[in-house]
C-alpha cells in the first residue's frame, strides 16, 4: 500500500492533473454588455480619428449608432405602442356606437390619464366650450392619433436616455453628443412621415373612430395643428431623454410643469374662450407650451459641455463606489 500525502487527499477524484479546470460560465447579459462596450468604444474611436475623411467618419459613426439604437429603441417602441393600443381601442369602439359615447369615453380616459401629460388637459377643458360634444370628439380623435405616434418618440426617449448615460459613464463625450444628435434626427424623420400621412388623409382619418360627418369635418380642420403637434412630439420627448441621461431630471420636471401648466394651459384657455377660437384655440395654446419646452431643451442641449458632463458622471461613479459595502461580513 502506498502512503498518501495531505496534498493528494485534497485533489478532486474526477479531474485529471493535465486537464485545467473549466472557466466559470458567463451570463448572456454579461456577454451582451461586453459587446455593447466594444461597439461603444469603436464609435468613440471612429469619431476621434482625424485621419479619416469627414464623410467616411460620419458614415461609419451613423452605422454604428443605428445598430446600437435599433437594439434599444425597437423593443421600447413596441411595448409603448401595445400599451397605448389598449386605451386607443376603447375610443375606437365607443366612437362607432355614437358621438356621445365617444365623448364619454374621451372624458373617461382623460380623467384617468390627463394629469400625466399636459396635452390631455385640453380634452377636459374642451368640455366647457359651446358645443362640447363636437369639441370633445374632434380633440379626442386628434389627441389619440397624436398619442399613438408619440409612443414612437417615447421609445426613442428611453433609448436616448440609455445611450447618453452609457456613453458619459464610459468616458466618451463625442459618442454621447453624437448619439443625442442621431436619435433626434431619426425620431424627427419618423414624425415627419407620420405628419405627412395625417395631412394626406385628413378627410378620412376620423372615420376609423366615428361615422359622423360633422366630426370628420372638425377633425379635418384640426389636422394642420395635429401635424405640427406630431412634429414637435418627435423632438421634445427625445430631448427630454437626453437631458435625463445627463442627470438633469429635476430640470426636465420644472420645464415640463412650467411649459405645460403655466404657459400651455392658460394660453389655450385664453385663445379658446376669450378669443372664441374654441377647439383650435385650446390646442394652439398647448402647442405654444410644447414649442417653448422644445426650444428650451434644444438650447440647453446645444450649449452642453460634454467633456464636463463626462467628468460629472465620473464623480458620481466614484461617489457611489465609495459608498459600496460588502454584502457578506467576514
Amino acid at each position: 500500500m502506498g502512503s498518501f500525502h495531505g496534498q493528494d487527499l485534497q485533489k478532486p477524484l474526477l479531474q485529471s492533473e493535465e486537464t485545467p479546470p473549466p472557466p466559470p460560465p458567463t451570463l448572456l447579459s454579461e456577454q451582451s454588455s461586453d459587446n455593447h462596450k466594444e461597439v461603444s468604444d469603436e464609435l468613440e474611436t471612429v469619431l476621434s480619428n482625424t485621419d479619416l475623411p469627414f464623410r467616411q467618419c460620419i458614415r461609419l459613426a451613423i452605422r454604428i449608432e443605428l445598430k446600437l439604437l435599433r437594439q434599444l429603441a425597437a423593443p421600447a417602441v413596441f411595448v409603448y405602442m401595445v400599451n397605448y393600443v389598449m386605451s386607443m381601442s376603447t375610443r375606437i369602439f365607443s366612437g362607432h356606437l355614437g358621438n356621445l359615447e365617444l365623448a364619454a369615453a374621451s372624458l373617461g380616459n382623460s380623467g384617468i390619464q390627463s394629469f400625466a401629460y399636459g396635452l390631455m388637459v385640453m380634452v377636459l377643458i374642451a368640455g366647457l366650450l359651446e358645443n362640447p360634444e363636437l369639441a370633445l370628439d374632434s380633440l379626442s380623435i386628434c389627441t389619440t392619433i397624436s398619442g399613438f405616434v408619440t409612443m414612437i418618440s417615447f421609445g426613442f426617449n428611453a433609448a436616448a436616455s440609455v445611450r447618453v448615460s452609457n456613453e458619459l459613464g464610459a468616458g466618451h463625450p463625442k459618442s454621447a453628443a453624437f448619439s443625442a444628435v442621431v436619435v433626434n434626427i431619426v425620431s424627427f424623420i419618423t414624425s415627419a412621415v407620420s405628419a405627412t400621412i395625417v395631412i394626406v388623409f385628413r378627410d378620412v382619418i376620423s372615420y376609423a373612430f366615428t361615422e359622423g360627418e360633422a366630426v370628420a369635418n372638425a377633425v379635418s380642420d384640426l389636422c394642420p395643428l395635429l401635424a405640427i403637434a406630431i412634429l414637435l412630439n418627435g423632438i421634445q420627448p427625445v430631448l427630454s431623454g437626453v437631458a435625463v441621461g445627463c442627470g438633469w431630471q429635476v430640470f426636465v420636471a420644472y420645464v415640463n410643469v412650467g411649459c405645460y401648466y403655466m404657459v400651455g394651459v392658460p394660453l389655450g384657455v385664453l385663445l379658446g374662450f376669450y378669443f372664441k377660437l374654441e377647439a383650435k384655440g385650446i390646442w394652439t395654446g398647448m402647442i405654444g407650451g410644447t414649442v417653448m419646452q422644445t426650444f428650451i431643451l434644444i438650447w440647453v442641449t446645444f450649449r452642453t459641455n460634454w467633456i464636463k458632463e463626462v467628468e460629472e458622471a465620473m464623480k458620481r461613479l466614484d461617489k457611489w463606489d465609495d459608498k459600496k459595502e460588502p454584502v457578506l461580513v467576514n
